[in-house]
């Protein structure tokens, strides 16, 4: 898996989330480990306006493959932004999972880092 592939994961959640559509992210991610209230309850505590992230944004993710997991797994940690402040102290964390042929992508947790 390419990080060009890890980045358009990524994207496609971070859209979700900027666009408010948590049950989206939580059939995406298949709430795996967090369901559409903890995901409103994260951002709405964090009290500003998730939105898309700038072109580029995701080139620097904070990726770690994990050492022998089968299949391929990454863990990812992505910045979430805001429209107060750009990039924000919010943390989104994936764990991103390929055989090869799929991918899956679980949302494990978005905090304030």
């Amino acid at each position: 898996m390419t990080n060009q592939t890890l980045q358009t994961a990524v994207a496609q959640v971070m859209e979700l989330l900027a666009r408010g559509d948590y049950l989206a992210v939580e059939l995406l991610t298949q709430g795996e480990r967090l369901s559409v209230g903890e995901i409103a309850e994260a951002i709405t505590s964090y009290g500003r306006t998730v939105v898309v992230p700038p072109p580029g944004a995701f080139r620097n993710l904070d990726i770690v493959e994990v050492t022998g997991a089968r299949p391929r797994t990454w863990s990812v940690n992505v910045p979430l932004w805001t429209a107060e402040e750009g990039r924000s102290d919010l943390t989104a964390e994936f764990t991103i999972k390929s055989d090869g042929e799929d991918v899956t992508v679980e949302l494990d947790d978005i905090h304030v880092l």
